[in-house]
């Protein structure tokens, strides 16, 4: 019978074990999931968001362009550094689109060029923040 009593606590305490195991193993993985940064809503985005409205400038091949945008910051810090900077963000974006011809906006990939293109430009005079994403709002191409 002593055997028999080994054998169980064996048992019981290896049952004990794997279920305590259970239970960190899914603390540990809960809590990295819950670290993980969720993508901001879609209030969240417009309430840090600002927008650029008409900027119209001369293309290099004598056309011209005029385009608005919404350019999008991760906070109220970095929107409001955004707001203070718009004589040299709209400097920034006149100087890249006098740069461009017209046939560098055909199809979708030319406008998502000069998108990244802001986007850096921008976030390197960003001191209060990053600039997220920058989206054309609307686009008129002569």
């Amino acid at each position: 019978m002593g055997k028999n009593k080994w054998y169980i606590f064996m048992i019981v305490m290896l049952a004990i074990l794997a279920i305590i195991g259970s239970i960190l193993i899914y603390i540990l993985l809960d809590s990295s999931n819950a670290n993980a940064e969720e993508p901001p809503t879609i209030d969240e985005i417009i309430v840090n968001s600002v927008d650029i409205d008409d900027i119209t400038t001369n293309l290099l091949d004598h056309g011209f362009i005029r385009v608005s945008f919404k350019v999008e910051t991760d906070g109220k810090d970095a929107k409001k550094e955004l707001e203070k900077r718009d004589f040299q963000v709209r400097n920034i974006m006149i100087q890249e689109l006098s740069e461009m011809k017209a046939e560098q906006f055909d199809g979708k990939q030319g406008k998502i060029a000069l998108q990244d293109k802001l986007l850096t430009q921008m976030n390197e005079i960003m001191q209060d923040g990053t600039i997220q994403n920058v989206y054309i709002t609307s686009f008129l191409l002569q």
